[in-house]
């Protein structure tokens, strides 16, 4: 089929699942989009078109939920079994883990720490020929007291001029370094840089248009109806900064924008997924958070669509967690 078949044919099936969406009233959808815990998510996309969602192990060894349309999520496994859950940290707990697809493999990026174990957690990574695996754990890539970066959690991949990348910290920093050329160490003599100080963890690096949007987590992530995180961003022109805020105040000395914040719903909205593309072009942000009626039952998942304003930043719809709001439009291949 030729290219302009192909884009001819997805052009006539987004306009059929646009029509029946309206047929069938499925305009809108309802957060959370997965109502039970399962935080700092990372998604995406098999060649199949289905979507892969994974997060922070409140379910044992890592669990892995897929969707067809971004909305509807069905548990569908862990990435680990008791069996081969990593052994780096070994009373630690899997956090924040950040899927990839590099050179026709699964990595998946992960933290493992313990609460208060600052410089003895650090990142591994495991691989898989499938999305929902089984992953084969290659071991650490580094712990903090050997990279010298306290609580050396939150791993985030990116890509960049031929280069592959990894970012990660907490509130001690922000950091980055060059990987190996198959992702799944650090790179011979590589050395480290910072990006950020020491407001954020959850680092996510998204490019549009030009710049590299630093989008982050500030405040705290686990307190429940006390959480106080949010989501915040910065820019630069380039992946090693320096970033900024809106107003041009660097990010290694804490200024952020802020981007999403708790409403009376939803408390602590924060670490969220790289933002997503749908088949209609529009970008939509995974996130957890705190549901106000029910904060006990953990930090679930919520979605919004990603808008981009004149001077080129990313928002959504009201700077706080929706309740409904116009569905994402996927096309099943």
């Amino acid at each position: 089929m030729s290219s302009y078949s192909r884009h001819f044919s997805l052009a006539v099936s987004i306009m059929a699942v646009a029509a029946t969406m309206m047929a069938t009233d499925q305009l809108t959808y309802n957060n959370p989009v997965i109502n039970r815990s399962a935080p700092d998510p990372t998604v995406i996309r098999a060649d199949d078109g289905t979507y892969y969602l994974y997060a922070t192990e409140n379910v044992r060894n890592l669990p892995i939920f897929k969707s067809d349309d971004l909305i509807d999520w069905k548990f569908v496994g862990t990435a680990f079994t008791d069996d081969s859950r990593p052994q780096m940290v070994p009373d630690g707990n899997i956090w924040a883990p950040d899927i990839q697809h590099i050179d026709g493999k699964y990595v998946l990026y992960y933290s493992k720490s313990r609460w208060g174990g600052e410089w003895e957690c650090g990142i591994g990574v495991a691989v898989a020929d499938a999305p929902e695996g089984p992953f084969v754990d290659k071991g650490k890539m580094f712990l903090s007291n050997e990279i010298g970066v306290q609580n050396s959690i939150d791993p985030f991949y990116i890509e960049d001029g031929g280069r592959k990348y990894l970012f990660w910290g907490s509130f001690r920093g922000i950091f980055g370094v060059e990987l190996s050329a198959d992702g799944l160490s650090v790179a011979p003599d590589a050395e480290k840089f910072q990006i950020a100080g020491t407001l954020t963890e959850g680092t996510n690096i998204f490019r549009h248009d030009g710049y590299y949007y630093l989008i982050g987590s500030a405040g705290s992530c686990c307190e429940g109806e006390r959480s106080t995180y949010r989501v915040v961003m910065a820019r630069s022109r380039n992946l090693t900064g320096p970033y900024v805020d809106r107003k041009g105040n660097p990010a290694m000395d804490n200024n952020f924008t802020e981007m999403l914040t708790r409403s009376n719903n939803v408390i602590g909205p924060g670490h969220n997924a790289n933002f997503v593309m749908d088949d209609a072009g529009q970008y939509w942000m995974f996130y957890h958070g705190f549901d106000a009626t029910a904060p006990e039952e953990g930090r679930k998942v919520y979605l919004d669509q990603i808008f981009w304003d004149d001077n080129g930043w990313p928002y959504t719809a009201t700077g706080h967690p929706s309740q409904s709001a116009k569905r994402p439009v996927v096309v099943r291949r």
